[in-house]
């Protein structure tokens, strides 16, 4: 089976625009052979948002997309995960221990994905929301929590943002 990748640039459905010029690309990752590898399952079957990725907190977290960024000039790639139990409230995850999950993640799921795919971005960008949001839109009661990170011999090294 081969794996359905789909490129299309992000823009946001407003008048600003959510990316410059040339826009962010989404790769989806449904069925594809590198996820299924990744977390040890053999069933093309299931969908990129029911397969829950463990993080340290043991929140439940699935891959919503992963958007390339190749402009101005230096290539960002954005994995956006969905946590939703992340948030400010009483009993929700703050992003004290949200943080360690981004590090995480990056450190297991997007380090093989640049290396699987052989790319050479300038940062990694670990996004968590609380639900699904469109890419460039905003979303005033949503949670968000972002993270950037620069890849040094397969290391995420924090950047702040």
């Amino acid at each position: 089976m081969k794996c359905p990748i789909e490129h299309r640039k992000a823009r946001a459905k407003s008048h600003a625009r959510a990316t410059p010029e040339r826009g962010a690309h989404r790769w989806w990752v449904w069925g594809c052979a590198f996820v299924l590898a990744f977390l040890g399952l053999s069933s093309p079957i299931l969908a990129e948002t029911e397969t829950l990725l463990p993080v340290p907190s043991g929140q439940p977290v699935h891959l919503s997309d992963v958007l390339l960024d190749d402009n101005p000039g230096e290539l960002w790639i954005r994995f956006r995960f969905i946590a939703p139990k992340i948030g400010s409230t009483v009993g929700r995850i703050g992003y004290d221990v949200a943080s360690a999950d981004m590090e995480h993640l990056c450190k297991t799921l997007a380090v093989a994905y640049v290396a699987k795919y052989e790319l050479d971005p300038a940062r990694v960008v670990i996004s968590l929301s609380d639900r699904p949001i469109e890419f460039g839109r905003s979303s005033p009661d949503a949670t968000q929590f972002f993270e950037a990170y620069r890849l040094d011999q397969s290391q995420c090294i924090w950047e702040g943002l």
